[in-house]
């Protein structure tokens, strides 16, 4: 089975914006949208505050009952230090793979999508067809956000979605949350010599983070468990770390960024709570003792929460169906699903590609892959057809 030349086309179109999520997104939005709007397709623009990025939403068929919503966001992981063998901005055909960033995270996915619009237009459609394009989802799925807060309070909103983040078209109904912050140690500094009459930021920060070991480890210990991941229970990492400015001084700064990647069953604020009770009880008082000024500060970077969809549910039953499989899976990676499923949506992901490609230089999606996906997509034309 060889995927159709439109698709491979409009993909090739797609990765040729470089939407790197640090850039604006709208010269492939605005693209998206005269090629919907030449196929009848009315579409709503949801931009964000600053007016240089947007979310695309669309609807094919009736907009009086509720349909299925295919998702994908726009933005891709930037190149910066990575070694290409080819343009990372030009679709390059080679052995029977797709190169070029986003070919598989998740232009490929939006191209297929794209090159059945116009088969869709002209079908009359019993259950509509809705299409969700999205920004910054690889910064912490943030654009989405903004979109989600329109569609909630539209008179219709979808009954189902699909996300088509690559996941070989298997049908994946959960994925694990993440929360991630940032902690800043103020300590006293002084002369290393006389380091008792300072607060060392570093080595409270250094108990701190030995404190998200423990829990990690006793999570790994203790669960609660999910065995159909890869990794059955929820993580605590510690990624970075900067503090101190010689040897000799007894640090004054020291900030630390962590992440919880939670099961969906578990409260990722009762996660943090755990921790910063901690500091809050053990730590703080002793620098306090000694530096009244001194202590912990936390910022956010980014949260998402978990997908967690039953496998009866009726997005599950249909997914399944259009890739003629029996079986689902759970994926370690994160999502907008959890997003999108808090409105209200039931929501699965599926979608062409290996997650192990995505992020990489010569990211690739196999043409099988894209075959597989545009036949998934027309057997959902058949099911909404009227």
């Amino acid at each position: 089975m060889a995927a159709l030349p439109q698709s491979l086309e409009l993909t090739r179109k797609l990765i040729a914006f470089d939407t790197t999520s640090r850039n604006s997104n709208l010269e492939l939005i605005n693209f998206v949208r005269d090629y919907l709007h030449a196929h009848d397709v009315q579409t709503t623009l949801i931009p964000d505050q600053t007016g240089k990025k947007a979310n695309l939403y669309g609807t094919i068929g009736a907009d009086d009952r509720p349909g299925i919503c295919l998702s994908g966001h726009t933005d891709v992981v930037p190149i910066d230090g990575q070694n290409w063998s080819s343009d990372p901005w030009a679709l390059t055909e080679k052995a029977g793979k797709l190169y070029g960033r986003g070919s598989c995270d998740m232009k490929g996915f939006l191209g297929c999508v794209l090159a059945a619009v116009p088969q869709f237009s002209k079908t009359r459609l019993g259950t509509p067809l809705h299409l969700l394009f999205s920004f910054d989802e690889e910064v912490g799925c943030l654009g989405v956000r903004r979109a989600l807060s329109v569609i909630k309070d539209l008179p219709v909103k979808p009954k189902g979605c699909i996300i088509g983040e690559p996941t070989l078209m298997q049908v994946a109904i959960a994925h694990k949350g993440k929360k991630s912050m940032r902690a800043h140690v103020h300590g006293k500094e002084c002369h290393s010599s006389l380091a008792p009459k300072g607060v060392n930021a570093v080595e409270y920060a250094a108990l701190a983070i030995a404190h998200l070991r423990s829990m990690g480890r006793r999570f790994a210990a203790e669960g609660p468990f999910d065995h159909d991941y890869d990794v059955p229970h929820t993580t605590v990492h510690t990624g970075t770390i900067q503090g101190g400015t010689a040897l000799n001084i007894v640090p004054k700064d020291c900030t630390f960024a962590f992440e919880f990647r939670h099961l969906p069953v578990q409260d990722p604020e009762a996660l943090y709570a755990e921790f910063k009770r901690y500091v809050e009880t053990e730590l703080t008082p002793e620098m306090k003792k000694i530096a009244p000024e001194t202590g912990f500060g936390f910022e956010q970077i980014s949260a998402f929460p978990g997908l967690d969809t039953p496998e009866d549910s009726e997005i599950t039953t249909l997914a399944k169906n259009l890739t003629q499989a029996n079986g689902t899976t759970k994926i370690a990676f994160g999502t907008e699903g959890g997003l999108i499923q808090e409105i209200d949506i039931p929501t699965v992901v599926c979608g062409p590609g290996s997650i192990e490609q995505a992020h990489k230089p010569d990211e690739f999606v196999d043409i099988a892959q894209i075959a597989q996906c545009e036949a998934f997509i027309e057997r959902l034309r058949g099911k909404l057809a009227a």
